[in-house]
């Protein structure tokens, strides 16, 4: 047997059903998947392959799952920091977006996005955005695995100018982008319930059935928005969507920080997953969702980083740290989500949000080699007690060394491979005014 690429040298967090950790071990990639893995003992042969990789003994783990992204935001990180949600929204990104959006800044804001997400181990990401077809192209470019969704909201938008075409647009984006490339899966993103009308929401959800599709919305992420919905459609957000019967197994609900007990039956008993975003939901002061209470009831949890422009880095190592940290602040219990749990949100759990589990997410044989190579040489990962709480409360996003997505290599030795990063940051920096050259 030769393999087409050979990891060895390697602690393997496997992240399968039972956590397995491998100290010492080796896997073997053909055909882009995960072909067979093992331990190395002292009389181990090495099997033949065509590449070898050697990881120092660093932790190989499957690659990241950011479960919400707005990838183009990376252009207003920094933007209108220190704000509140209403004020940074309405008075600051909307008008923004409606200058500096078109085709070509989305595209060269998706790569920066994309240079940023491998270069700190992500490997898949969601995202929801204006102008996707821009971002798909970009994504393709980086080789990333996605599910990316076009953006539906009822006023004008960048590239939608009617807001009655916001559903054409959509399906549009839908059809191109169907069954085209087995990295791209298309989606549709309504922004919230109080952007979008019960009706633009229920031709949204029937849009991705007709599909098969993912559905994503914002939900409960303020207490204004609670209140306001409650004042207006008098029931809770949550409660709101499930009236309009656009909640089930296919259905994405970003941020959940105002849900009570109730709004948490209600996910569990319809299937709905949930993306959690902690970073953003702290610098906006939106509140703290309770992730482990929505664990305890059964939720599939992910993690998310949100756009740039609300949290100002795409690093899903901070955001597995800050996720387990602040559960236990808020519940005032330091064995609420433990390392392993932050690690499954970040993951696995992360790939079941995307409906992605059979194929990515975990470190076992005949999954896709969605992977990252995490160098421990550094003093703050040392000594290394337990791998999975040196990645929660220890690690970084530039600790990664190699990222590989469906056995091809993305990242070696911190060197993007299918990406021009001094380029993107020329590019970048020459589109937006006062930002350098």
């Amino acid at each position: 047997m030769r393999f087409d690429a050979l990891i060895h040298n390697a602690v393997l967090m496997t992240c399968n059903p039972f956590f397995d950790i491998i100290r010492r071990g080796w896997i073997g990639i053909s055909g882009g998947k995960i072909e067979a893995l093992g331990s190395e003992p002292e009389d181990w042969q090495r099997p033949a392959a065509h590449a070898a990789i050697d990881a120092h003994g660093g932790i190989v783990m499957p690659g990241l799952v950011n479960t919400h992204t707005h990838l183009p935001m990376t252009l207003f990180r920094g933007l209108a920091d220190d704000l509140p949600l209403a004020t940074w929204l309405q008075e600051h990104i909307f008008p923004a977006e409606r200058a500096a959006v078109k085709p070509e800044t989305v595209r060269w804001g998706t790569l920066l996005a994309s240079a940023e997400m491998l270069l700190s181990g992500t490997t898949t990401c969601c995202d929801g955005y204006f102008y996707e077809d821009a971002v798909a192209q970009a994504v393709q470019a980086a080789g990333l695995r996605a599910v990316l969704a076009q953006g539906v909201i009822d006023r004008p938008a960048p590239g939608v100018p009617d807001p009655t075409q916001n559903l054409v647009s959509a399906r549009r984006f839908c059809q191109k982008w169907l069954d085209r490339t087995e990295m791209i899966r298309p989606s549709v993103f309504c922004h919230s319930p109080y952007t979008c009308s019960r009706e633009t929401l229920i031709r949204a959800k029937r849009l991705c059935d007709d599909f098969g599709l993912l559905f994503q919305i914002h939900v409960a992420e303020t207490r204004w928005e609670a209140d306001h919905i409650r004042t207006t459609a008098g029931a809770s957000p949550v409660g709101y969507l499930d009236r309009a019967g656009v909640l089930d197994e296919h259905t994405l609900l970003v941020h959940g920080v105002w849900v009570d007990d109730t709004d948490i039956a209600i996910i569990a008993e319809r299937q709905a997953a949930v993306s959690h975003n902690p970073e953003s939901n702290m610098k906006l002061a939106s509140g703290i969702a309770p992730a482990a209470r929505m664990l305890a009831a059964g939720i599939r949890v992910g993690l998310g980083s949100d756009g740039c422009a609300s949290n100002n880095d795409m690093d899903l190592f901070y955001a597995m740290d800050l996720a387990a940290k602040l559960q236990k602040v808020a519940m005032r219990d330091p064995t609420v989500l433990p390392a392993e749990t932050a690690i499954r949100m970040a993951t696995i759990d992360g790939a079941r949000t995307l409906g992605l589990d059979r194929q990515i997410g975990s470190l076992e044989p005949g999954k896709q080699a969605d992977l990252i190579v995490v160098d421990i040489r550094a003093p703050h990962l040392t000594p290394m007690h337990h791998p999975a709480s040196a990645v929660v409360y220890a690690a970084k996003g530039s600790d990664v060394r190699t990222v590989m997505v469906a056995g091809r290599v993305l990242v070696r030795e911190r060197q993007l491979q299918t990406l021009d990063l001094a380029e993107i940051l020329f590019q970048v920096n020459r589109m937006i005014p006062g930002t350098g050259s």
